[in-house]
């Protein structure tokens, strides 16, 4: 997959300021507020800055964590794996394989038939309904 890559300037005039500092600084969106949080709308989340499909939303489920959860991506090639030390804990960061957006943390404690559970920001996504 070929990377998109824009300058600093290019994302900033592309993104709200909360989909910047979530997308492109790693940052967090609080719990409970996003807009896909509770969504059960049928159709393919993709991402915010380069319109990549990510998840289908069949494998979307309420895991209570405030943010939308999925058990497994559209493909594994969407999103690429990052160790995560930051703020005292180890966790794996999941980024967008084409533009390397930030999109949350995959956990281990998700349902069957994956066992994995992707929180992803409301911000980083765009659904686009079937």
């Amino acid at each position: 997959m070929e990377k998109l890559q824009k300058t600093v300037e290019e994302w900033k005039a592309m993104l709200d300021p909360e989909q910047y500092n979530v997308c492109r600084l790693k940052g967090t969106e609080r719990p409970f507020s996003g807009k896909y949080n509770g969504t059960k709308t049928d159709g393919v989340y993709h991402c915010i800055c380069c319109n990549a499909p990510l998840f289908d939303s069949n494998a979307k489920f309420d895991s209570g964590c405030g943010w939308p959860s999925f058990y497994e991506p559209i493909a594994d090639s969407a999103m690429v794996e990052i160790r995560d030390v930051s703020h005292g804990m180890i966790r794996t960061e999941v980024t967008c394989a084409k533009c390397d957006a930030h999109l949350g943390h995959v956990f281990p404690d998700g349902p069957p038939p994956t066992g994995l559970r992707y929180c992803i920001n409301s911000v980083c996504l765009d659904l686009v309904p079937r």
